[in-house]
Order: C-alpha cells, then structure tokens, then sequence
C-alpha cells in the first residue's frame, strides 16, 4: 500500500539524485584542461514501483513510481581508439628520435659551410699546390703544415663529437629505463587500488584516468601490449611482462640492450635511440674512420715521371728498386699507400745527403690510425722542412745531394685531389676524397629528411586517432553547459514538488476535521 509520505521519498530520491549529477558535471568542468581526464557521466534509472506482485497487492490499478535513483557513475572510453592511439604514438617516439640523432649528426658534420672539413681538405690540396711553385719557401711549407693541422683537429673534433653523441644515446637508454620503472611502478600500484575499490562496486574512473595516461606515456617509449584483466592491467613488450597486477618487473638498460637484440624491442623512443646509436653513429664514426684511414694509408696509383730518383730499397708492386735501378728511365705508373706512401718516395730539403720522406700522418699515441687519432707527424711539425717535395737527386754514393727547387713530389701530392683511393681493405671501391666525404654528407642529408618525413606523418596519424579520442572523452564544455541547466532545472523543480507536497500533508494534518469549531 501506498505511504502517506511516498511522495516526499520521491521528491528526496529526485534531489540526491540530480544534486550528484551536478556535482559530476562540475567534475568534468574542472578537469576540461586535464591531460588524460576521461568525461564521466551519471547513469540513472527509475526506482522500482510499487507495487510488487504478491498476494497482499492492493486493488488499486497500475504500478506507482517511486522516483529515480543512480545506479552508476560511468567515464566514457573507447578501449579501441585507446589500442590505436598507443600504437601511433610508439612510431611517433622511435622516428622523432631518428630525427632528433641525424639532425644532430648534420650539425656535427656542418656541411655545406666555409668551415667544415670539405672546406679544410680543398685548403689542403690547394696548400700544396702553392708549394709545388715555390718547394724552397719556408712560409709555403708552414701553411702546408698548419693546413694539415686544421684538416686532423676538425677530424678528431668531429670523431669526439660522434662518441659523445654515442655515449648520450647510451645514457639516455638507462635514463628512460629508470622512467620505466617508475611508470610501472606506478601502474602497479594503481592496479591494486582499483581493484580494492571495484570490488565494493564503484567504478574508480579518476584512478583508471591516471592508470591509462602513464600507459600512454609508456607507450611512446617503448613497444607495449595492454591486456585489461580481473586484477588489473598486465602490460608486455613483446612478450615479456612487464607488469602484471601489482607486480612490476624491474627494467635496467642492459634488459633493453638485450630485448633490442632480441626483435621484442622494435619501436618507441628507446628502440630509436638504441637503432640511432648502433646503426647511424656508428656508421657516419666508420665511414669518418675510413676516410682517415684511406687519406693516409688508401691505396692510390699515380705516374711517377722519367728521371725520377727512388730513395734506395724503394718496393713498389713487389719490385725492389736499388743501385742503379733507382732512376726511372720512362713515366712509371705504381700503387702506394696514401699520402704516407707517396711521401716516402720524395726527399726533404735538407741540404747533404738525401734524406726520404717518412710518414707525413701518424695516430696520436700509437695504435689504428682513425679519424679521432689521426695527426701530422710530430717530425714535421716540429720541422716543416721535413715535408718532401722533390723526386730527383744529383751525384752518386756519398757525393749524392738532392736537387733544391725540384717540386716532383709536390706536384703529385696537390694532384691526389683527382686521384681515386682505395676505401676499405680488400675491396675495389674507389673514389676522389673530396667525392667520398660528400658522399657521406649527401647520405646523413637523405636519412635526415627521411627521418622527418616519417616522424611528419606519425605526428599526423597520432593527432589525428587522439583527435578522434578526445572527440568521444574529452570535456566539452558547452555540453556540461547545457547539462549543468538541465540538471539545475530538474532539482528546483524536484524542490518544488517537495514543497506542493509539504503544503498538501500541512493542509491534511493542520486543516482536515476543523469545521464546525
């Protein structure tokens, strides 16, 4: 049977009921600018009527409403656009990186500029170019000096600047590890407190709003998959856990060194800083290496001219050449080793004796020559009159004296800027020097657009899908707006109806049964 004070129960069910949807939309309004809030929403339903069907169910017809109630607060996610938005956001954290490292590489290779190594190298030849005009000029000597100088402190520069890029990849790499550990750490625990609080029936929509960010956030460092289960979400990396409930796995850089060699680490920022590390500064520091190397020791065929005089025990292609074998009767076309074997065959200008050239480059401390090491030889620069410029001597035996003023040597030295050299040992690939390192500028130019291309269009594809994401989560504020009416309008009138109410039971109790006294 129906109570005298159904109505009011009704009237109260009303207010609770739009008072929280109220209190949920100044929610929503207050995080509209809140990174991964997620709009929540009321879900309300009719109570139930009376009456039930019984045996003691009144007469009377119809069932009577007994008012409105909130069954849920819900936030609005779409689990799909979440998958997508997290696999375009990986490919836009490994090509931003890619971008980052070869945009760094130009700046460290600096080309074309006026004072970039392609720049010292044409000096260097046009250095000895000089010196073939003038052999004898000591200023000539000293810019050839001085020239050579440049041209190896840009290199080792340039070399050390490759290995602080490698040795910044490589920190960061452990740097992003310790980030992980934090997320995951925090994801655990937010697995844990969701669960507590779900199992007494509520949905904990703002801890799920901070659980998804930092799975976002997750997801553009490394390659993850988020499977959403009864005790939270468990998230891998190519199927190694990485949190499962509330367990976390610890990540270090060595666990990600070794996932990367293994395929399971295959996008997000890290992968491109471990790729960028291993395949682009480690190639550009190879090739810089290379191009040292086969400066100095490459091998190169040059005409040594008629009338030259080769220093005694000379061995070109396998032929020894000694006594009276040394003077050349024709033009003789030979392979040397680099500048270093070219100069071994001219003389200094030292007066006496005729003196060969030694090594014109060496490696600072010993060791492999590279481009980190690469200098001129500490005799030269110590005496630049060391530097060979002549190939012909005059007299025999002790009487033996080189020629002053003969600039053979000299000549060849400043023509090596069209002489192809041998890049590699056993291989047939050949090219001018000037060529090779343009070629290395020109490659480190194509990656590099390449790079910003794809990291163009992965940011166009994550904006797009979070776009999308927003469209359905985010806060609008002019529906709250209109919301915040509706939901306003439905409380006063549910006030209202409480007090028509009042009024009527007032005129009942206070009123009925008066008449006549």
């Amino acid at each position: 049977m129906t109570s005298t004070f159904h109505s009011l129960e009704t009237a109260k069910r009303s207010l609770f009921t739009q008072s929280i949807a109220l209190n949920t939309t100044g929610h929503n309004i207050a995080n509209a600018n809140t990174d991964g809030y997620s709009r929540q929403t009321v879900k309300m339903s009719a109570a139930r009527p009376l009456e039930a069907y019984g045996i003691n169910r009144s007469v009377n017809p119809g069932q009577l409403g007994t008012g409105v109630e909130v069954n849920s607060i819900e936030r609005i996610r779409e689990q799909f656009l979440d998958e997508q938005f997290r696999n375009e956001n990986k490919s836009l954290g490994a090509w931003n990186i890619q971008y980052d490292t070869l945009d760094k590489l130009q700046a460290i290779i600096n080309e074309p500029s006026d004072t970039g190594i392609s720049s010292l190298i044409n000096k260097f030849w046009s250095a000895w170019s000089d010196l073939s005009k003038d052999p004898e000029n000591i200023t000539n000597r000293k810019i050839v000096k001085e020239t050579t100088l440049a041209l190896t402190d840009a290199l080792n520069h340039t070399s050390k600047q490759l290995s602080d890029l490698n040795g910044d990849l490589t920190r960061n790499v452990e740097v992003n590890a310790s980030s992980m550990n934090s997320m995951l750490s925090s994801i655990a625990d937010l697995n844990n407190q969701i669960t507590r609080i779900e199992s007494l029936g509520d949905n904990a929509n703002d801890l799920r709003d901070q659980r998804d960010l930092l799975t976002d956030q997750l997801s553009k460092l490394v390659n993850i998959e988020v499977t959403n289960l009864p005790e939270g979400y468990q998230i891998s990396m190519g199927g190694q856990v990485l949190v499962a409930g509330s367990t976390p796995t610890p990540i270090t850089g060595d666990l990600l060194q070794n996932a990367y060699a293994a395929g399971t680490l295959n996008n997000g920022e890290v992968f491109g800083m471990i790729l960028s590390r291993d395949q682009y500064v480690a190639d550009y520091q190879s090739q810089l290496d290379q191009f040292a190397n086969s400066l100095v020791n490459g091998d190169i065929q040059v005409t040594l001219p008629k009338g030259t005089i080769l220093p005694e025990g000379t061995v070109l292609d396998g032929v020894t050449y000694q006594g009276s074998t040394r003077a050349l009767a024709t033009d003789l076309t030979v392979t040397v080793k680099g500048i270093n074997g070219l100069h071994k065959l001219g003389y200094n200008a030292n007066d006496g004796t005729p003196v060969a050239g030694g090594d014109f480059f060496a490696a600072a401390g010993g060791g492999t020559l590279t481009a980190g090491n690469i200098t001129l030889s500490q005799a030269i620069i110590d005496d630049p009159s060391l530097i060979a410029t002549s190939l012909k001597t005059t007299g025999t035996g002790n009487s033996e004296t080189v020629i002053k003023g003969n600039n053979g040597l000299a000549l060849l030295m400043a023509d090596l800027k069209d002489v192809k050299f041998t890049f590699g040992t056993g291989t047939t690939a050949t090219s001018t020097i000037d060529d090779y390192f343009k070629a290395i500028v020109g490659q480190v130019g194509v990656q590099a657009n390449e790079a910003k291309r794809q990291a163009d269009n992965a940011l166009v594809l994550t904006d797009q899908v979070n776009s999308n994401r927003l469209s359905v989560s985010g806060v609008s504020l002019d529906e709250e707006m209109s919301n915040m009416l509706m939901f306003q309008h439905a409380y006063s009138a549910a006030a209202r109806f409480m007090t028509t109410f009042d009024e009527m039971l007032d005129k009942l109790i206070n009123g009925t049964g008066t008449v006549g006294r």
